[in-house]
């Protein structure tokens, strides 16, 4: 029996996006009623809708050619679709408060008291319960985040990513930049805005599945990530 897990956020008009991406709209293009010639519909049924936003928006996974210039030819489109389809295991890091460093002794704590072990292509996902506790409220933009040495520990490890419900890995104007930069020197990439990670205590390891859109030149896209247990 095969259950599968969303982990991802809704999509929709207004929703919170990091501080100067571009904001979500969704409206309707052409209604049902446009097509049949209806020119005093009672209702209107959206046939299509126009939706304009970033590529950083809701769940999303970075391309190498966000993370700083001089990975400017890896695009989302050049990744290979493997680092997108691996096995996960999730880490315990619900005690850290806001703003928060993660430091490596709290992943080595988080791992050691999972139980699991970290293999090469892994995709790890940090449970902070930022999202239930903040996602709508200022304090959203102030969750927990990767110091740069944990993220360099993640990259030792030879990961292929991992995931955070924050809207960035690291702390903003403290850690996040050099975070950015440290996956794509280290060739792994990173999803933000995960959710459901509380759905995913004590139960194993899973397959972790966050394919993006084939965006050309894309910096990232915004993913339907999911966890699968068999």
């Amino acid at each position: 029996m095969i259950e599968i897990i969303d982990l991802s956020q809704e999509i929709f008009s207004g929703m919170p996006v990091y501080p100067g991406l571009p904001q979500v709209r969704i409206s309707v293009h052409a209604t049902h009623e446009e097509w049949e010639g209806k020119t005093d519909p009672k209702t209107a049924t959206p046939g299509v809708n126009k939706i304009e936003m970033g590529e950083h928006t809701g769940t999303h996974v970075d391309a190498f050619n966000h993370m700083a210039r001089e990975f400017k030819s890896q695009s989302i489109d050049r990744m290979p679709l493997s680092m997108f389809y691996t096995e996960g295991i999730y880490l315990d890091l619900s005690e850290k408060g806001l703003s928060e460093l993660i430091e490596v002794e709290d992943l080595e704590k988080a791992l050691y008291v999972s139980n699991h072990t970290i293999k090469i292509g892994d995709t790890v996902l940090l449970y902070t319960d930022h999202f239930r506790r903040a996602y709508g409220t200022d304090d959203w933009e102030h969750g927990p985040g990767l110091s740069v040495e944990a993220a360099g520990w993640l990259g030792r490890q030879k990961i292929a990513a991992f995931g955070v419900e924050t809207l960035s890995p690291g702390i903003r104007k403290v850690s996040n930049k050099e975070v950015h930069r440290i996956c794509g020197e280290m060739g792994f990439t990173h999803y933000e805005n995960m959710v459901n990670l509380h759905l995913l205590i004590d139960r194993g390891r899973f397959r972790f599945i966050g394919l993006p859109l084939k965006i050309r030149g894309g910096t990232g896209s915004p993913v339907r990530a999911i966890a699968v247990f068999e």
